[in-house]
Formats: C-alpha cells, structure tokens, sequence
C-alpha cells in the first residue's frame, strides 16, 4: 500500500473546474455570514483557505470544507454573539477530536445500517435540493438558463463548472442581479471573539453546537466517508469517520478562537467537486489558495469579486449536486425490504432534521428485522 494514499496532485484546468463545483454550498453561506452576522471577511476567508489547503495536502482527494449549516442557518436569524459563535466551534471541535482520537467514532459507525445511512443520503440530497431551488426563486430566468448551461457543459465533457459560474455573471450583468446579500458593511468592522459570558455559554450549548452536532456526525463524518469511497473507490480507504472527525476537530479548535465560522467536510460537497472533474487533491489546494488571495484583496475588490455571482447560478451547481447525491446506487440496488427504512429515514431528515432521520430510521430497521424474523419463523 501506498504511503500516501488518495490520487496526489494535479494543478490542471479539469481540477480548477472540479474545485468550483462546491461553491454553490460554500458562497451562500460565507457571504451571508460576512453581511448579516458581521464577521470579518478576512478572517473568514483566510480560515477556510487554511483549512481547504490541509483538507487537500491531508487527504490528496477532493474533499470539501463547508460551514457547519445548522449554526450558520442560526447565527443569519438570530443575534449570535462573537464569544457564542467561537465557543460553538471550539465545543464541536473539542467532542469531534475526543470521537476520532478514541475510535469511538469508528464503532459507532459500525452500528449505522446501510439502510439508514442510504435513507440520511437521500434525504440531504433533497434538503440540499430545497435550498437551491430557494437559491434560484427570485431569477428563475438566470437559474433556468444557468442549468442549462451546466447540464448541456456536462453532457459534451467540458468544463461545466467555469463555464456556469463565467456566463452567470454575464447573465447578472444583462439581466440584473439578485445578490444574496449586500456585502457593504461599515468600515473598521473587524469581528473577532471576546471571553465568553454566561449568556454566551448557553446560547453556544444549547443553540448552535447541540443542533449541529448530529448535522455534523451525519453528514460530515458517517456520509463523507461513505460517498468519497463510493466516487473513488480504494484511493478513498483512509477518507474514514475517524480522520474526517480528527480534521474536522482541530481546524474548528485552532481557528474557531481566531474568528473562523465553524466548519467542517460534507457529503455534498465530495457529490460536487467529483460530479465537476475534480480528482485529485488538487482541487481543495487551489480552491484553499484561491480563497487566500480573495481575503488579501482590498475590500472594495473582494466584496465585488464575492458578490458577482448570481445567487440563481449557485443554486444551479447546488442542484446538480444534490440530485447527484440523492440519486445514489443503493437506491436501485436496496432489497425490497428496505426501501420503507430509506424513505422513513430521508423524510424525517427532510421535515425535521439528520437526528431524527438516525433515531427512526434506526427504529424502523429494527422494526423491519423483527419482522423478517418473525416471517421466516412462520414459513417453517
């Protein structure tokens, strides 16, 4: 076996298109959490930079680094201190590295049945589904005619993903443009966390990191693992819900202090940069560097640059990957049996959330081996 396992390194235009094929999860979430929260973009973008060139050098795939949505989805509609938002991802990151630097992440993943974990699939392939077509709603003419331009670039082999993003912002420019947000904040804003305070304290436990938490351990660790070794196969053998907890856990405590918006891997985004021709670990390095450059740039300059894609063109790329996602093999291939696990555990994580998706899903496998039990024990 290789010392260095995954696919190694290519810095080529298939790469660089494969590496923008996650920016539909990415830029909603990092531009509203600069506009609406206040975070300072350098900050932000320099730690997911960071974090996307170790994420690429560690695992030589193209892995994703996402923000940790249920704590984003919180901290855009609620008022979320510095000192909150910090102590959330140094909670996480401190429960995620005890998980992985135990291997107590690695039995529990073993009690996962495949069918809960294809329903958990199927499920964020839709949810992620609901979020683009939202992406999309308010210029349905650049989505439509983005999509186009994706699938009709994925059909004859070129490059989909720059060929979207660069006639996106021609189609804002003709069209006009439904930012997500406007990016002009006042000047001297320079977020960074203070010492936590009792408030604080409760708003990071009980708020944002225990909702996130079962986000995190589903999506970012058990699926991550699962569909970056159905995409590449044994070069994938060490993408496993040990190491993603251990990176995921020291990223969010190193940076998280620092100003970070908490973060972690994500199945949909492995859909995403695969589905766009990224195959090596090439893919996060310049995605990673790109974002450096970004954070250096003069304000004016980054904000522009950040809000030049139409929010309808991202909801595009979303789209194709959660479809990607959703539509996996198991699907056809799940015995007769399991199909009323898959579709519980998918609509639970769809209406309510991934852990409520895991519980019942989890009740309804038991349910279901029961009763093959109990049949098989009749037909003698």
């Amino acid at each position: 076996m290789s010392d260095h396992p995954g696919n190694g390194f290519r810095f080529d235009l298939p790469e660089a298109n494969g590496a923008l094929g996650d920016v539909g999860t990415l830029l909603p979430l990092v531009i509203g959490s600069i506009a609406l929260i206040g975070l300072s973009a350098p900050h932000v973008l320099l730690s997911f930079g960071l974090f996307y060139i170790a994420t690429g050098v560690i695992y030589r795939l193209p892995i994703p680094v996402q923000p940790m949505k249920a704590i984003a989805a919180v901290a855009l509609v609620s008022e979320v201190t510095p000192g909150a938002l910090a102590l959330s991802g140094v909670l996480i990151g401190s429960a995620l590295l005890f998980l992985g630097g135990s291997g107590i992440i690695d039995r529990l993943a073993r009690l996962v049945p495949q069918s809960v974990l294809s329903g958990l699939q199927l499920g964020l392939g839709l949810a992620l589904g609901w979020i683009a077509l939202g992406l999309m709603k308010d210029q349905m003419i650049i989505g439509a005619l983005s999509l186009g331009i994706a699938m009709a670039a994925l059909r004859i082999g070129t490059h989909a993903a720059l060929a979207t993003i660069l006639s996106g912002v021609v189609l804002g420019l003709v069209f006009g443009r439904a930012d997500l947000v406007q990016l002009s904040m006042p000047q001297g804003t320079d977020w960074m966390p203070s010492v936590p305070t009792v408030k604080d304290i409760r708003m990071a436990v009980t708020d944002l990191a225990l909702p996130q938490f079962a986000l995190t351990l589903t999506n970012a660790v058990f699926l991550t693992a699962l569909v970056a070794q159905d995409r590449f196969g044994p070069s994938a053998a060490h993408v496993t819900p040990r190491k993603l907890c251990l990176t995921s856990g020291a990223a969010n405590l190193l940076l998280s202090p620092l100003g970070a918006l908490p973060m972690c891997h994500g199945a949909g985004g492995v859909t995403a940069h695969h589905r766009f021709g990224a195959r090596t670990g090439g893919a996060p390095v310049m995605l990673g560097a790109s974002l450096l450059l970004l954070a250096l740039l003069p304000a004016p300059l980054r904000d522009g640059a950040l809000s030049s894609i139409p929010a309808a063109t991202l909801g595009a790329l979303l789209l194709i990957a959660a479809v990607e996602l959703a539509a996996n093999r198991r699907l056809v291939d799940a015995r007769p049996s399991c199909r009323p696990v898959i579709a519980i555990t998918a609509l639970a994580t769809v209406f309510a959330n991934p852990l409520f998706g895991l519980v019942l899903g989890t009740i309804a496998e038991i349910l279901r081996k029961l009763l093959l039990i109990r049949l098989r024990r009749q037909s003698r």
